[in-house]
């Protein structure tokens, strides 16, 4: 679109908004109805450790989305001379499971508890038992059913439980409703209901009715949409909410609040079978769209949807750049201490591109990049290390590899078991900050999955883009077009982005660092148990 059709669209309320509220950033992506971004806004946040659980509290939840919403209606005005009052339609994703509870008043009983938090080992365990279904801690119901276990007061007077995206879909439009994808992350999925499975619905009631819960879980729950299904309007207060201005003005259609696997999916086109993505930055989960059931319950496998119902495999790391972030923030200290000056955007390409000069296996050296529990390889608390022995080689080419390699090699444990299930993808899509450097990423990537990975350009506008993209898809679809065939021929046609192979001598590399890495496994649950 050129400037005088974005001007028209910008008038005509024919734009888009998505916004996604990330584990360190809100980002806000305005859209052409082209599909393609128009301005952008983003606000810097970060989980909080407090009474043993990580959590956000909600009014920077608002603050972060005020701020992200202000900085990309400035952004319109300053680049087209226009306000931006006006939308065709909305929605909003945000990080993937956690436990919102709420009273009949609808206030917060407990603070917003994450998918960060590893506290519901019990729980999980049961009901997975239960339903012979993989149950893992990060789920809703997980965290319901530990809140009953453990006997919390706030049980007595709750009234709904959803997730952040939920959250901020119901304060914004009055629904409680919550996107297929998004509720697949807080309870199993029938997908040919594309609904919660009713027999597990029955047995988790039942197991619930046993300990004195009468929960109807269809009510206590946010209710099911699939992609396109429409999911109320923008109501005046909630207007208000995302802008206090007053300029926003209400009416405008939302799409289903998702999570951001789903979003992660929905924005490099990988909702079809064989297809998958790999999302890469605090935490980094893999994707894979199935063709078949998987054989028996892994309880490093979540078995999840896309935003269509499909059922797909995920690999959920809890950790991956966070250690790296700290690493680079110290060089950029370094360099700050000797006078010198340089962008963030150099800091991360210099040293990311030295990864490239490092020896194939990374020299020897070994990293943990477990800032909290990691359940694939079996940590409820996690302590970031960095070792070498005396002979290996340490260099800064060295560290870094060993750096981007640590940040994917608990991905990769947890992939090895769809390999042996006999999931096949043709490619990985892979979006985050661990690609946001040109080659690197993804040729480490590409290496540690054995797997071609591709990156397209649209990959840099990550979560935000996609459910700005659903949100399209509510307005312009065709009757009866499916999300595969609307992103098919409307979004991505003909773009299969920029494709790596993985490289022979970097995957014989980044598997002898896995093996270093898995047998010392227990260095990392020794400094768990004696370093406080």
């Amino acid at each position: 679109m050129d400037s005088l059709q974005i001007k028209t669209a910008i008038q005509a309320g024919q734009t888009f908004l998505g916004v996604e509220l990330g584990s360190t950033r809100i980002k806000a992506v305005l859209i052409g109805p082209d599909h393609t971004p128009i301005a952008s806004g983003g606000y810097q946040w970060e989980n909080r450790w407090e009474n043993g659980v990580w959590t956000y509290p909600l009014q920077e939840v608002w603050e972060g989305l005020q701020a992200s919403w202000k900085e990309l209606a400035d952004q319109v005005q300053a680049a087209y001379g226009l306000p931006l009052t006006r939308l065709g339609g909305l929605g909003f994703s945000a990080m993937m499971h956690g436990y919102l509870a709420f009273d009949q008043a609808g206030e917060l009983l407990v603070p917003f508890r994450t998918w960060r938090n590893t506290i519901t080992g019990q729980a999980a365990e049961e009901l997975t038992q239960l339903f012979r279904f993989n149950i893992p801690q990060r789920w809703s119901v997980a965290h319901l059913w530990q809140a009953a276990l453990n006997g919390e007061e706030h049980l007595a007077r709750l009234d709904f439980v959803t997730t952040l995206a939920g959250y901020v879909h119901w304060q914004l439009t009055g629904q409680k409703v919550v996107g297929v994808g998004e509720a697949s992350g807080m309870f199993p999925i029938d997908s040919a209901a594309c609904d919660y499975d009713g027999k597990m619905v029955e047995q988790f009631q039942a197991l619930a009715a046993g300990h004195g819960y009468r929960w109807e879980l269809k009510k206590l729950f946010p209710r099911v949409l699939a992609a396109g299904q429409p999911a109320g309007n923008l109501t005046p207060q909630g207007a208000r909410l995302l802008d206090p201005s007053g300029r926003l003005e209400p009416g405008a259609p939302l799409c289903p609040p998702e999570g951001d696997a789903g979003t992660g999916m929905v924005a490099t086109n990988s909702i079809a079978p064989r297809t998958g993505n790999v999302s890469a930055g605090t935490s980094v989960f893999a994707m894979a769209v199935l063709e078949n059931p998987l054989s028996q319950v892994h309880p490093e496998i979540d078995l999840v949807t896309t935003p269509a119902g499909l059922p797909v495999a995920m690999v959920h790391c809890n950790n991956c750049t966070s250690d790296l972030n700290a690493w680079v923030g110290l060089f950029g200290q370094v360099v700050e201490a000797l006078g010198l000056s340089a962008s963030q955007q150099q800091l991360y390409e210099t040293l990311f591109t030295q990864a490239l000069a490092g020896e194939k296996d990374g020299g020897g050296l070994l990293s943990y990049n477990y800032d909290s529990g990691e359940p694939v390889s079996g940590f409820t608390e996690g302590r970031p290390l960095f070792l070498r022995s005396p002979d290996s080689r340490f260099n800064l080419p060295n560290f870094m590899r060993t750096l981007l390699y640590s940040a994917v090699a608990t991905l990769r444990l947890g992939m090895r078991i769809l390999e042996e299930e006999g999931v096949h993808l043709d490619r990985l899509l892979g979006h985050g900050g661990y690609f946001k450097t040109p080659g690197v990423g993804q040729k480490l990537m590409a290496a540690a999955l054995h797997v071609p990975v591709a990156v397209m350009e649209t990959a840099g506008e990550g979560g935000a883009w996609g459910i700005a993209l659903l949100a399209a898809y509510l307005v312009q679809k065709q009757e009866g077009q499916s999300l595969e065939d609307y992103l098919n021929t409307r979004v991505f046609a003909g773009n299969r982005g920029w494709v790596v192979e993985p490289d022979p001598a970097d995957q014989a590399g980044f598997d002898a660092f896995l093996n270093r890495y898995a047998a010392g496994l227990a260095i990392q649950q020794a400094a768990v148990e004696h370093y406080q």
